[in-house]
């Protein structure tokens, strides 16, 4: 057992942070955390950092941080010990440090201990799983993300330092990881400083640029807050209302996202200046929002209230913008202490201002999303899609919509309503057929705005989701659990489809391989992503959890192992039929053949693929290559006769000749269902008049006791135009759906 002296002279080192102890009125074991700060001291001995200062100055800073927020004897223990099972791993490790300080503090620094050691070949999955290590040691306990965003803070204060590249890249993912994560825990000022840090290296000119409108409209008006601070206060006063006032100038990180990602001039960034006015109860934040009214001509449009609509990271708070007597408008933030507590320190202030109101259960269910983002059944999700909902879910700004029943669902700004089905419940998304805003039918893709009231149109007979929905949703959440009904649902289709895509991937690899080999580099690919075997990866392939360019290195490498070079060069059928396409035809359709450009192709009339579509050609004998949409019936079947498998090839859209715009126009067809109305197909010849769509064919009839099917086919360019003219569609009165395909 470890001993140390409370007469240690290093303990001078340590005095600020004793003093933070003792002022916040808490019971800390002081005894443990001198040891633990001691102990790494003794490990960090010799060790420098960048600066050339000893490097427990370091832990120090990270403990000093943790006490100000006001966590517990463990945290700032593990803040004191967070580097040294990495860095003086000759010296300690976890069961050590379990059998010195318990297993409290031995699981925290186990979760803030660096991923160095992952036998991870590609960078961006490595950095994926670092994210992912972190966010699930961050479920298992919440004060783990607390001392990790302490420790990128002092990190970022130092940055200094650190070699220019080495500035850049954590500025970067202060920027798209720490600071983000701390705005979804709603510790502001933690985020705040990460974010202006993290501008000032990455970006010192345009920081420099703003410190410099900053000062000088600040040197202008001078006096003005202080001005309001008291006229506000004497009105207040004369309302009897206990508050306290506090005013400030926005960040320089929050004006320049304004002035550089939305295009403002400065002068148009209207909450410049802001006023918080802090009082006791609810009730006085809405009799003060009217006392401010009063006093200040508010700006339209600028009003929010977050009490009764709360942020996702619990903040609450009214907002107001309104124009002070010099002419120059302000914001006015309006809350109560506890409110305030919440927003300055975010589930932190559980820990800082405990009153028993926050129990387990609440933070965990806070945390839910932290749950969503590392779904164990997503370990084989590609990193750029992984990034990409992590910043989706985390960074976006927030949507309020309203269930039928009056609940809140929070939704990242941008999401549909296919979106706010699986935020719901997975099996509301998976039997959605249609939706409602405000008691009208809306299109599914359509995006639902703040206050909206958004009803599920939900159907047993649902089929399930289409796998057009993945290019639709914007949500991680909502594309997971899609591709999670494709993979448990559909999984001899997709093992077809991602088999296909293997072998012609091994084929452009080789031209020589056998059935057996192909098997065998397959099954070595599936070993080598943690995978059973073969089939396991052509499902992860065909439904979309694995993309084929992650996995090209393992497949070349696999190949090398059972191909002779001699193999290479003889001929196959399908090179022969790729490069003379059939007479008479010469048309590419904007389509690429196996990496050839002018191909004959035509298109399938089974499922009309439109630019944006997965494609998948078929050798036809004597009409060039068939083009079908991947997830086709026809290419579904076919591929299962294995005659006529090896006449499956590769192909993809020519997206230079697309941009020329030298093959624009193509064939839609789709389904509509509506009621039995005269003036229903008036309304949906006008509404494609409207939009300049050309119909080719139009039919329709009897579709049960009182509406019709309509089968209309007509030009579209692609298939984000399509989904233009489908949206429209269902906005046409009397239309109840439209779906893409006839029957």
């Amino acid at each position: 057992m470890l001993r140390y002296s409370e007469n240690d002279p290093r303990m001078s080192n340590v005095t600020n942070l004793m003093s933070i102890l003792k002022a916040s009125g808490k019971k800390y074991d002081i005894d443990k955390i001198r040891k633990a700060y001691l102990y790494a001291a003794d490990l960090h001995e010799g060790q420098f950092r960048n600066s050339g200062e000893p490097y427990i100055i370091h832990p120090i800073a990270v403990a000093e941080i943790v006490a100000a927020l006001g966590l517990d004897t463990d945290s700032i223990c593990a803040a004191f010990l967070h580097d040294t099972v990495e860095d003086c791993s000759d010296k300690t490790d976890i069961e050590t440090i379990e059998k010195e300080f318990g297993s409290e503090v031995a699981m925290l620094v186990s979760g803030l201990t660096k991923m160095v050691d992952m036998n991870i070949e590609d960078k961006e999955e490595a950095q994926m799983e670092n994210i992912r290590r972190m966010l699930l040691a961050m479920s298992k306990d919440i004060r783990v993300i607390f001392i990790k965003l302490c420790d990128r803070l002092h990190k970022m204060r130092t940055l200094d330092a650190k070699p220019e590249s080495k500035r850049r890249t954590t500025a970067l993912e202060t920027m798209h990881v720490y600071a983000p994560l701390a705005h979804r825990l709603g510790m502001q000022r933690i985020k705040q400083e990460l974010e202006n840090l993290a501008l000032l290296y990455l970006d010192p000119i345009g920081y420099a640029e703003v410190t410099r409108h900053i000062e000088e409209k600040y040197g202008q008006n001078r006096d003005f807050i202080g001005n309001v601070r008291k006229n506000v206060s004497e009105v207040l006063e004369k309302n009897g209302i206990s508050f306290s006032l506090e005013g400030r100038v926005k960040t320089v990180y929050s004006i320049y996202r304004k002035m550089y990602n939305q295009a403002k001039e400065f002068d148009e960034i209207y909450d410049f200046y802001a006023l918080r006015i802090i009082v006791e109860t609810e009730l006085e934040c809405y009799t003060a929002l009217g006392i401010i009214h009063e006093m200040y001509k508010s700006v339209p449009g600028r009003f929010k209230d977050y009490i009764s609509t709360p942020k996702p990271n619990m903040y609450q708070s009214l907002h107001t913008t309104v124009i002070g007597r010099e002419g120059v408008p302000f914001e006015v933030q309006i809350r109560t202490r506890e409110m305030h507590h919440i927003a300055e320190y975010g589930i932190a202030a559980h820990w800082k201002y405990k009153s028993g109101t926050q129990s387990k259960e609440e933070i965990d269910r806070k945390l839910e999303w932290v749950s969503r983002l590392i779904d164990s059944e997503n370990e084989n999700i590609d990193p750029d899609d992984f990034m990409h909902s992590l910043k989706i879910d985390i960074f976006h700004d927030e949507t309020f919509v309203f269930t039928p029943k009056g609940d809140v669902i929070a939704l990242p700004q941008g999401s549909t309503l296919i979106d706010f089905a699986y935020a719901i419940h997975s099996q509301v998304g998976n039997k959605m057929v249609g939706a409602k805003i405000n008691g009208m039918i809306a299109p599914i893709d359509k995006c639902p705005q703040n206050g909206e009231i958004v009803e599920i149109i939900t159907s047993a007979a649902s089929k399930g989701p289409s796998r057009d929905w993945l290019k639709i949703v914007k949500t991680g959440e909502a594309r997971s659990k899609i591709r999670q009904w494709f993979k448990k649902e559909k999984r001899s289709e997709n093992i077809v489809i991602g088999r296909a895509d293997l072998d012609r991937e091994i084929a452009k690899i080789s031209k020589r391989t056998t059935e057996s080999q192909r098997t065998e580099i397959i099954t070595g690919v599936a070993h080598r992503v943690g995978m059973q075997d073969a089939e396991d990866l052509c499902n992860a392939l065909g439904y979309g959890g694995l993309a084929m360019s992650k996995i090209l290195p393992k497949l070349r490498d696999e190949v090398v192992k059972y191909v002779k070079p001699e193999d290479e060069h003889h001929p196959v059928e399908v090179s022969e039929v790729k490069t003379s396409p059939a007479p008479g035809s010469g048309k590419s359709g904007g389509i690429i053949v196996d990496g050839e450009r002018g191909c004959a192709v035509k298109f399938a009339k089974c499922c009309n693929p439109l630019p944006g579509d997965p494609i998948i050609g078929f050798i036809t004998k004597g009409y060039g290559v068939s083009i079908h949409k991947r997830d086709c019936p026809n290419v579904i079947n076919g591929m299962k006769n294995e005659d006529f498998f090896h006449r499956w090839i590769r192909t993809e859209w020519d997206e230079a000749e697309l941009h020329r715009g030298q093959q624009s126009v193509y064939e839609a067809v789709i389904q509509i269902f509506a009621d039995d109305d005269i003036s229903v197909i008036a309304g949906i010849t006008s509404a494609l008049a409207d939009m300049r769509v050309s119909i080719i064919q139009i039919n329709s009839r009897k579709h049960g006791d009182d509406g019709i099917a309509v089968n209309l086919k007509f030009t579209c360019k692609d298939t984000s135009h399509f989904n233009s003219v489908v949206s429209r569609l269902r906005n046409v009165p009397h239309v109840n759906n439209v779906i893409r395909g006839f029957n």
